[in-house]
């Protein structure tokens, strides 16, 4: 195989969206990340918040003496706050930081749901809303039975302003 195949084959492996995902619920929806950006699952625990930064970051917690930023995911996708209860949780991920490092970010989410194994024939784009609707941050949309979950890609689901921004916060 040539270095130019082999480079083809890999675009292609980057570019499916079948594998295991990580689901979970905001607003009565469901969503899913890829299982590989997840590091752990945490209770909810004291945020200390950040002066000057978004609407949707909480701030930081401390994790086993690292701090890391949380944003609220029902702020950043602009949908009413809610009381934190019982089964709300923080999502620890790795994304894909502003300077192609990687930066570890806490997701505050209703609940977590269970971990799937998604086939890609089960996964459709998304639906086009219009020039004024940004969707980039979303993988597809995974048909399961009579509902349907959206596929998140962690990595834009922040801009890289906003990613510069967190990191200068932890």
């Amino acid at each position: 195989m040539t270095a130019q195949n082999a480079a083809v084959v890999m675009d292609k492996e980057d570019r499916s969206r079948e594998g295991k995902y990580l689901t979970f619920s905001l607003c009565n929806e469901e969503y899913g990340i890829g299982i590989l950006k997840v590091k752990e699952i945490i209770g909810m625990m004291a945020i200390t918040p950040v002066p000057q930064t978004p609407h949707f970051v909480k701030g930081v917690v401390n994790l086993r003496g690292k701090v890391i930023p949380v944003i609220d995911l029902r702020l950043k996708f602009g949908m009413e706050e809610s009381e934190y209860n019982e089964r709300t949780c923080i999502i620890v991920v790795e994304t894909s930081g502003a300077s192609s490092s990687y930066a570890m970010m806490g997701l505050v989410v209703d609940s977590v749901s269970e971990v799937v194994n998604i086939k890609e024939e089960d996964i459709e784009d998304s639906p086009a809303f219009g020039t004024r609707l940004s969707t980039e941050y979303i993988l597809g949309m995974a048909k399961s039975g009579d509902s349907v979950k959206i596929l998140l890609d962690i990595d834009k689901v922040l801009t890289a302003q906003e990613i510069q921004a967190l990191e200068k916060t932890a």
